[in-house]
């Protein structure tokens, strides 16, 4: 099962960190092992990573996110750009 890394900055981090549990049931329907990292600098910069189950269905939320998920980031604090990296 290979693994995501995505990265983006945001609004503010406790603000981010607060929506962890709804983050990781998002990633449910296609990834697991959902786990939330913030920059050991200080900046508002964030990783998420997961192992995931179902490639088409995660290439296909970051190609064109549902409405639900984002209005999930903009409530997370999510800002551009997202950069998203795969393991090989």
């Amino acid at each position: 099962m290979p693994k995501i890394v995505v990265t983006h900055p945001v609004v503010d981090i406790e603000r981010w960190l607060k929506g962890k549990a709804e983050r990781a049931a998002s990633f449910g329907s296609f990834a697991t092992n959902v786990q939330d990292f913030v920059a050991i600098d200080g900046s508002n910069n964030v990783a998420i990573t997961a192992d995931i189950h179902d490639m088409a269905a995660a290439q296909a939320m970051m190609a064109s996110p549902p409405p639900w998920a984002v209005a999930q980031e903009e409530s997370h604090g999510v800002l551009s750009p997202q950069t998203a990296y795969i393991e090989k």
